[in-house]
């Protein structure tokens, strides 16, 4: 069943096409975790479809109106402790973000046979505008790589048209089993709770092409899995 949208939510920016396009692999009633949740386009949505959702962000008045639809917590990612331990959820959501060191610590949340749906700004989007730092910006095969041992769905790098932006994105299942994580994973390859790399760790496999996210219709997509 999907519930109204309340009135002031009527304002809020449409939710992610990559999340319409996963959603359907969410059990009904799941709990979900929205990191930097901003203003909740995504725990609106979730929320009203019948999933049990969590929000974080750092932006109290952001996240004042979400209160009646979702357990919320402002807290700062990344200068405050991490406020999720042993805390497990069965989707893990991150849209327009990236804190490499929180990394270990959000992939744990994702449950045993849970999902890790994450979407943000690619290396190339320093070269159209903002954001342009290179700690906000995904190195070309970096989900991958941080999701090694999992499986991978889909995963997609490349260049929207509508508004112009470098966006990498993935959908990972984490193994069912708590000690699959380094059993399933490849010889060699780190797993999504692995450390950050290092100066001294091999370069990731490369990458799929660069590819015009928003092609048209029924134009064939690279994905992994």
């Amino acid at each position: 069943m999907v519930l109204p949208l309340a009135p002031e939510a009527a304002h809020v920016a449409a939710p992610s096409p990559w999340l319409l396009r996963w959603a359907h692999l969410l059990p009904a009633g799941s709990a979900v975790l929205d990191l930097a949740c901003g203003s909740g386009r995504h725990v609106r949505w979730l929320a009203a479809r019948g999933h049990r959702v969590t929000g974080v962000d750092r932006d109290a008045a952001a996240l004042a109106p979400l209160a009646d639809v979702a357990h919320v917590r402002c807290v700062d990612l990344e200068h405050g402790p991490w406020p999720l331990h042993g805390e497990r959820f069965d989707a893990v959501l991150v849209t327009n973000y990236l804190w490499r060191p929180r990394w270990d610590a959000l992939a744990d949340c994702v449950a045993p046979g849970g999902w890790l749906i994450y979407e943000t700004f690619g290396q190339g989007q320093a070269a159209i505008g903002r954001p342009s730092r290179p700690e906000f910006l995904l190195q070309p095969g970096e989900l991958l790589q941080r999701c090694a041992g999992w499986q991978i769905v889909a995963y997609e790098d490349g260049l929207e048209t509508a508004p112009e932006r470098c966006v990498q994105r993935i959908i990972a299942r984490r193994p069912p089993s708590a000690t699959g994580d380094a059993a399933t994973a490849p010889q060699g390859a780190t797993t999504a709770r692995a450390a950050a790399p290092g100066p001294d760790t091999p370069p990731p496999p490369a990458p799929p092409p660069a590819w015009p996210l928003n092609a048209p219709a029924g134009a064939p997509r690279p994905t992994v899995g």
